[in-house]
């Protein structure tokens, strides 16, 4: 197998909003608000309309976009025994991912998160991450991370606890680890360990702006730069407009953004852009262009609603 992404099962409920619902609830605009209240999270849905449901989960929609472009990829995430758990299950063979994961009735529910699209493509997501946020070292075949030529983490998934273990026996079964750093609020719940895995683990970091130049607390982008090419390791960073950058060494590739799009919705992204990038990576591609199959991939998911093309 060519990419084992591992990470929160989450099936992804969208809802259209206005900036006042933004407002109203105590939320910030374009992160992520953990809820360890099912109820408090469930009262948030009552008077929204679904636009869609999907299966997803940061890595897991980087996995989908991977076998989208043909590449055989597997996922391990956990689920419980009810409606959304295999609704979960069904889309992810649906897309011709294996999933390395037997479900079965758990005391939380299947993990939630609610994706608020504003009128200006931005998403909020709310995530309720149940059984989920529980994934244990026994959920995590070193089988199936042996035979796999790359495994991919997500940031959201680090916990102190049973998830921390999960992901040490992960990389430490890994022939070689990618991860995504996820969103600005995580990296600052994590700092310390985050940098200690950038620094040492990991052999493919992604991350945006933000999310960086928060774990270095660096004053500028050119320090980001430098303790990229310090690391001898591969650092990709994307830049909004700016576009995205790739740091190997002292090798540093930039690629620009797609003009003139249509922009509806934002979700997926980043996870479409790793998706691009990993089927490059895995299939040889030079790192530039690499880095334009990304733009390209997260280009598509941004003109549509939700995060699978």
């Amino acid at each position: 197998m060519k990419v084992l992404g591992i990470g929160n099962a989450i099936v992804d409920v969208i809802c259209k909003v206005d900036d006042s619902f933004i407002v109203k609830n105590n939320l910030t605009k374009s992160t992520m608000k953990l809820f360890f209240d099912e109820n408090e999270f469930k009262n948030l849905l009552t008077n929204l309309k679904i636009e869609k449901t999907v299966s997803g989960g940061s890595v897991a929609n980087s996995i989908v976009g991977l076998s989208q472009l043909g590449d055989e990829v597997g996922f391990i995430g956990k689920v419980s025994e009810d409606k959304f758990g295999s609704k979960y299950e069904e889309g992810l063979k649906k897309e011709n991912v294996e999933y390395f994961y037997s479900k079965k009735k758990e005391e939380l529910p299947t993990g939630t998160c609610l994706i608020l699209v504003t009128p200006d493509s931005e998403r909020t997501m709310c995530t309720f991450l149940g059984i989920a946020g529980k994934i244990n070292e026994n959920d995590v075949s070193s089988d199936a991370i042996e035979k796999s030529e790359i495994i991919f983490l997500e940031g959201y998934l680090w916990d102190e606890g049973e998830p921390k273990k999960a992901f040490d026996k992960a990389i430490n079964s890994a022939n070689k680890v990618a991860m995504s750093l996820s969103d600005l609020f995580c990296v600052d719940r994590h700092k310390p360990h985050f940098l200690n895995l950038v620094k040492n683990k990991l052999d493919i970091t992604f991350a945006n702006e933000q999310e960086i130049t928060s774990l270095i607390e660096a004053k500028n982008f050119n320090e980001v730069i430098s303790f990229s090419k310090q690391l001898n390791k591969l650092v990709i960073v994307t830049r909004g407009e700016k576009g995205a950058i790739a740091v190997n060494g002292d090798e540093v590739i930039e690629s620009d953004v797609k003009k003139n799009l249509k922009i509806i919705d934002l979700t997926g992204a980043g996870d479409l852009f790793a998706a691009g990038f990993l089927h490059g990576y895995i299939n040889r591609l030079t790192t530039k262009e690499c880095l334009e199959k990304g733009t390209e991939m997260s280009s598509k998911v941004i003109q549509q609603i939700g995060a699978r093309l």
